[in-house]
């Protein structure tokens, strides 16, 4: 049977001018290339500054990409403008990384949830739409009391739900999830985590699940796909890139994991990675990880590597394969 896809991004480009110098850019998203399978989760993971957000903010349109394809559901989305974009927002949402500052602070929470219900027409009354909202809530934890508070009554992890909510409430197939829990305390977490994996198992979503916490990914995640600065290096399934890291990147972030076991953790020879991530305005020739990879060899510095199936779908960007 042949795989579905609900989302395949082709080389995509995302550049950002840089104010002051028009000759520059800052190259954000470069050539980047993956595919989500229907009702599976796709895991992006790297240091904060390697473009993850800006990849996820490039798909759902919030930015107008470069260069490059985006296909949702076998529709290019690439290029269209802002008035053909409302079957996409209606098919793909996001949640934001940050609570506090993605709820509309002046709204009640019941105006938060309803609010994509009345943009995209999908309730024909206002007590259809209460309906929902009050369903929404009990769904992600929250009772039917809450929808008419503020945002600021509430906690981290009750924001998020909030946001949840707002995001699921229309019925998308395909969810953007940009670092949902990265604010959260780590109890809050996995109930966040463990809500998102309840409403997949129910509707059958398509998620983008962005993150640095390489530990929780491989919780939530059937492939994982490795960014570093603004570049895939590796994509895999979750279970082979923690069992068989293939590129230096990959290996110094599972190596960052810590270890709950304090024995254990004494025991673990640590192959962090050293250095900073280069500038994104002037990145390094060739493969853009030599400057920081203790194995860099003088082709790395000179040639840039693509990214290559190794086997059973296990793909990496690097010379050393």
């Amino acid at each position: 049977m042949e795989k579905q896809y609900m989302l395949e991004v082709k080389n995509l480009v995302k550049h950002f001018p840089v104010s002051g110098n028009k000759h520059a850019v800052v190259h954000a998203v470069e050539d980047v290339s993956f595919r989500v399978e229907k009702g599976k989760i796709f895991g992006l993971v790297g240091e904060s500054g390697c473009g993850k957000s800006t990849c996820a903010r490039t798909i759902i349109r919030i930015y107008q990409p470069t260069a490059g394809n985006i296909i949702v559901d076998g529709e290019d989305v690439s290029y269209k403008k802002n008035r053909e974009l409302q079957a996409l927002r209606r098919k793909m949402q996001m949640i934001f990384q940050d609570p506090y500052a993605s709820l509309n602070a002046r709204m009640t929470v019941h105006d938060i949830i309803a609010e994509p219900l009345r943009a995209h027409k999908v309730a024909s009354s206002r007590q259809e739409v209460s309906e929902r909202v009050y369903d929404m809530l009990d769904k992600v934890g929250l009772s039917h009391e809450h929808a008419n508070r503020y945002a600021h009554e509430f906690s981290g992890g009750q924001r998020q739900r909030i946001g949840v909510a707002r995001a699921l409430v229309i019925e998308p197939e395909i969810v953007i999830c940009d670092e949902p829990i990265s604010a959260l305390d780590v109890s809050i977490q996995a109930q966040v985590v463990n809500l998102l994996k309840d409403f997949q198992y129910e509707r059958g979503l398509t998620y983008l699940f962005i993150a640095h916490d390489l530990s929780m990914v491989r919780y939530v995640s059937d492939e994982i796909g490795v960014m570093y600065l603004g570049q895939l290096v590796e994509i895999c399934a979750a279970a082979e890139i923690y069992e068989h890291p293939l590129h230096p990147y990959t290996k110094g972030l599972l190596a960052a994991i810590p270890i709950p076991v304090p024995k254990l953790a004494r025991q673990k020879v640590v192959s962090s990675i050293e250095g900073d991530i280069p500038s994104p305005i002037s990145p390094p020739p060739g493969c853009h990880f030599h400057t920081r990879c203790p194995y860099a060899k003088p082709i790395c510095r000179e040639q840039e590597p693509e990214l290559r199936d190794m086997g059973g779908g296990h793909q990496v960007a690097c010379h050393l394969y």
